[in-house]
C-alpha cells in the first residue's frame, strides 16, 4: 500500500462522500422525480375538472416536457461543466419549482404545453451534470456504479413516497383549491426552498470543502488527475467527436428504446390502475408503493453485484428483459393482484439497472466531452420520453384501450436489452473485470501521486 492512500480511513471517507454529496443529490433527484411525474396522479382528478383534456393531450403534454429538456439538454451540461455544477443544479431546481406552481394555475391547453415545455427546459441537464461532472470528481471509477445507484433509488423512492401523498393531497380541498392544485403547489415547494440549502452545501470539488482532510482532499483530487490523464492517453475526444461517435451513439439508441418504456410506463400506469380497480386515489396510491418497493431491493442488488463483478453489460439487460415480460403481459391482468405483480415485473426492468448503466459512458469519456455525450444520450431518451406518453395517449383515444401501447413498449424494452448485449467489453473498460481506472489506481501510480 503507497503512503498516499495508507494515510487515509476510507470507511470514513464514504461516511463524508454519503453525507455530504449523495445525500443532497439524492434529495435533489427526488424532488425532481415527484415535480415531473405529480402530473400523472393530478391526472386522476384534473380531466374532471378540465374537460379538455382528452387521452391524447394529457400524453402530448406529458411528453412535451422533454422536448423542452431536449433542447436545453447539451448547452446546460456544457455551461456546468465550464462553470459550476453545484450553482448549476441549485438554478435548475429553482426554476422548475417556480414553473411548477404555475402548473397549479393553467385553463388552457395552450397553457398546459407552455407550462410543461417550460418545466423541461428548467430542468434540462440536471442528471447530466451528476453523472458526468460532479460524480467523476468526488467518487473513483470502482465507486461511481454504488454511488450513483444509490442517488437513483430516488426514482422508485419518489414513487414511493410521493404516490400516498398524491392520493391523499387529491382528496383534500384548501383555500378553495381543487386537490390537483394543491398538489402543484405544495410539492413545488421543496424545489424552491433546497434549491438555496443545496447552493451552499454541496461544492464542485474536493479542495473546496472544509470537511475532507488534507490527505482525503489530494486523493481524490490525485485520483481525478490519474483517470482523466489514462482515459485521453487511449483517445482524447473533443465534444465534436464525442458527439458523433458511433458508441456514444448506440447508446443513445438504446436509451432512446429504453425510455420509452419507462416514462410510457410512469405517466399512464396510475390512470390504467385506476380504471382496473375503480379504488380511491388514496387507497391506489399506496398500492402503487408496494412494487416501487420491490423494484428499489432489486435495484440496490443490482448495483451491488455489478460492482463486485465489474459487468455492466448483462446486469442492463437481464434487467430490461424483465421489464420486457411484465410490460407484455399488463394486458392480460384480469384482478388488482395479478396487475401488481405484472407492475413490480415493469418497474424492476425499467429502474433496476439505470445507475449502473449512467456509469457506462465514463469508462471512454471525460470532461466536457463526458458531459456533452452524456447530454447526447439523455437527449436521446427524451426523445423516447416525448414519445411513450404520447403513444398511449393517441392508442387509448383512437382504439379505447391501452393494450397496444403496453406490446409496443415491450418490443421497445426487448430491443434495447438486445442491443446492449451487442456493447463490447472492451470499450467499457471491463476487460478481465477491470476497469480503465482500477488499474490506474495501482500502487505505483499513487506512488508517484504521494511524491508529486
Amino acid at each position: 500500500m503507497n503512503s498516499l492512500s495508507s494515510s487515509i480511513n476510507f470507511a470514513s471517507l464514504k461516511r463524508k462522500r454519503d453525507l455530504h454529496i449523495i445525500l443532497p443529490v439524492f434529495l435533489v433527484s427526488i424532488i425532481a422525480c415527484i415535480d415531473r411525474v405529480n402530473i400523472a396522479y393530478a391526472a386522476l382528478t384534473m380531466t374532471q375538472d378540465l374537460d379538455w383534456i382528452t387521452p391524447e393531450i394529457f400524453g402530448a403534454g406529458a411528453g412535451i416536457f422533454f422536448m423542452g429538456y431536449l433542447l436545453f439538454e447539451i448547452p446546460g451540461s456544457l455551461i456546468a461543466a465550464k462553470f459550476s455544477a453545484t450553482k448549476w443544479l441549485a438554478r435548475i431546481m429553482f426554476t422548475w419549482g417556480l414553473v411548477c406552481v404555475l402548473m397549479a394555475f393553467m385553463t388552457t391547453q395552450t397553457e398546459f404545453y407552455i407550462y410543461r415545455f417550460l418545466l423541461g427546459a428548467s430542468e434540462a441537464s440536471l442528471y447530466p451534470v451528476i453523472y458526468s461532472v460532479l460524480f467523476p470528481r468526488w467518487f473513483t471509477p470502482k465507486e461511481r456504479a454504488r454511488a450513483t445507484s444509490l442517488m437513483l433509488t430516488s426514482l422508485l423512492l419518489s414513487t414511493i413516497v410521493g404516490a400516498p401523498i398524491a392520493g391523499v393531497l387529491l382528496n383534500t380541498s384548501l383555500l378553495g383549491l381543487h386537490g390537483w392544485q394543491e398538489l402543484f403547489i405544495l410539492e413545488a415547494i421543496p424545489a424552491l426552498v433546497f434549491a438555496v440549502i443545496f447552493f451552499f452545501w454541496v461544492k464542485d470539488r474536493p479542495d473546496q470543502v472544509s470537511w475532507l482532510n488534507e490527505a482525503e482532499k489530494k486523493y481524490l483530487t490525485e485520483t481525478f488527475k490519474v483517470e482523466q490523464a489514462r482515459l485521453q492517453k487511449i483517445k482524447k475526444y473533443t465534444i465534436a467527436q464525442a458527439l458523433t461517435d458511433k458508441k456514444v451513439l448506440k447508446l443513445g439508441f438504446i436509451y432512446f428504446m429504453w425510455v420509452i418504456g419507462f416514462w410510457g410506463f410512469n405517466f399512464w400506469m396510475p390512470t390504467v390502475l385506476k380504471g382496473l380497480s375503480g379504488w380511491s386515489t388514496s387507497l391506489l396510491g399506496g398500492a402503487i408503493a408496494i412494487p416501487m418497493t420491490v423494484a428499489l431491493i432489486v435495484q440496490l442488488i443490482v448495483s451491488y453485484t455489478s460492482t463486485k463483478t465489474g459487468d455492466k453489460v448483462w446486469h442492463v439487460a437481464i434487467a430490461m428483459f424483465i421489464g420486457a415480460i411484465g410490460l407484455g403481459f399488463s394486458p392480460f391482468a384480469q384482478d388488482m393482484s395479478v396487475a401488481l405483480f405484472l407492475v413490480c415485473l415493469s418497474a424492476i426492468g425499467i429502474y433496476a439497472s439505470m445507475g449502473v448503466w449512467w456509469t457506462i459512458p465514463t469508462t471512454f469519456l471525460t470532461g466536457p466531452a463526458a458531459a456533452g455525450a452524456i447530454g447526447l444520450i439523455n437527449s436521446c431518451g427524451n426523445m423516447g420520453g416525448w414519445v411513450g406518453p404520447y403513444m398511449m395517449g393517441f392508442i387509448k383515444t383512437h382504439t379505447g384501450s391501452f393494450d397496444i401501447g403496453y406490446f409496443a413498449m415491450a418490443v421497445f424494452m426487448l430491443i434495447a436489452g438486445i442491443s446492449t448485449l451487442s456493447l463490447k467489453y472492451g470499450w467499457l473498460g471491463q476487460k478481465n473485470s477491470k476497469s480503465v481506472v482500477e488499474n490506474a489506481e495501482d500502487s505505483s501510480m499513487l506512488n508517484s501521486m504521494a511524491k508529486d
